[in-house]
Parts: C-alpha cells; sequence; structure tokens
C-alpha cells in the first residue's frame, strides 16, 4: 500500500504548480509586448494569479506544518537533498510573488486582486527600487524554475528508472 500525501495537500501541490505554468510563460510573453491595454490587462491577470499563488502557498505551508508527509525510503543523500529541493521551493513560491508586489509598489503600479481587492502597497513608490526588485523577481523566478525541472526529473527518475512509489504519492487519481 502506498503512503500518500493527503487529498488537501495534493489539491494545493497541483493548484499551485498549475497556476505558477501558467503565470510563468505568461510574464515571458508579456514583458516585452508593446504598452497597450493587451499589456495592461497581461499585467493584471499575472498579477492576480502571483497573488492566489501566494495565498495557496501560505495555506500550504500551514497544512505541511500541521500534516506530516508521507515517509521517504530513500538513501541518507536523496532524502537530504529531496528536504533541500523541497524547503527551496516553498520559499520561492513564497518569495516569488511577494517580490512582484514589492516591485509593483515601488514602481507605482498598484496591485488589485482579481481586479476587486486593492492590495496595501508594501513600499513607497521608488524608481531605484522599482528596477532592483525588477532584477530580485527575474532572478527569484529563473530560480524557481531551476528547483522545479530539479523537481520533475527527480520524480521521472524515482517513477521511470527507480520504479518506486515516490511520484504516486502525491499524483491525484492515484488510489495507491
Amino acid at each position: 500500500m502506498i503512503k500518500r500525501y493527503t487529498g488537501i495537500a495534493i489539491a494545493l501541490h497541483w493548484l499551485i504548480a498549475m497556476l505558477i505554468f501558467s503565470a510563468f510563460p505568461l510574464g515571458l510573453y508579456m514583458h516585452d509586448l508593446k504598452l497597450s491595454p493587451t499589456k495592461l490587462h497581461l499585467y493584471s491577470y499575472h498579477k492576480w494569479i502571483g497573488i492566489t499563488v501566494l495565498g495557496f502557498a501560505l495555506l500550504r505551508v500551514i497544512w505541511r506544518i500541521t500534516h506530516k508527509p508521507p515517509p521517504l525510503h530513500l538513501a541518507r543523500w536523496q532524502e537530504i537533498g529531496s528536504h533541500i529541493v523541497h524547503g527551496l521551493l516553498y520559499l520561492m513560491i513564497i518569495a516569488v510573488p511577494i517580490s512582484g508586489w514589492l516591485m509593483s509598489s515601488a514602481k507605482g503600479v498598484k496591485t488589485v486582486w482579481l481586479g476587486i481587492l486593492p492590495l496595501p502597497d508594501l513600499v513607497a513608490k521608488n524608481k531605484e527600487l522599482g528596477d532592483l526588485l525588477s532584477l530580485v523577481h527575474t532572478a527569484l523566478n529563473y530560480t524557481m524554475l531551476l528547483l522545479v525541472v530539479m523537481h520533475i526529473a527527480a520524480a521521472l527518475k524515482h517513477h521511470f528508472v527507480d520504479r518506486d512509489d515516490v511520484l504516486l504519492r502525491m499524483l491525484p487519481m492515484n488510489k495507491g
């Protein structure tokens, strides 16, 4: 019998993953567009996704703290590597949206979640800080991309090479 993550943990994992898999390419696409109503709409959608990821990430961290994951049965070095990558992924799914929110605040552009709820500016308008935060946001995004690729590669390696249950523990439709 496969020891699986809880249904809530699985749902949050895949929901956050889908949101990130939409926000990242959207961010790449919209960045170089000429200023237009379309570009402004895409930036709004990108921010909505980011703030939603942040909210779900906070829920996921709370869930993770209060619900122990199923045990790993791996070599010690793999277990340590897994914990490091997972910890950094948790950090990134919180840091990336916060860096975007900070950047928007510093650039003097309000973040309005879903076009309904205006969020407070986290810092005062400051062009130099906004430019710096833009670099930070980009660097964090590419760091998260690297971690996601490592995470997916490890899951696929466990499934197809090692033929263990590491991936199966997080699949939504797997009954174990």
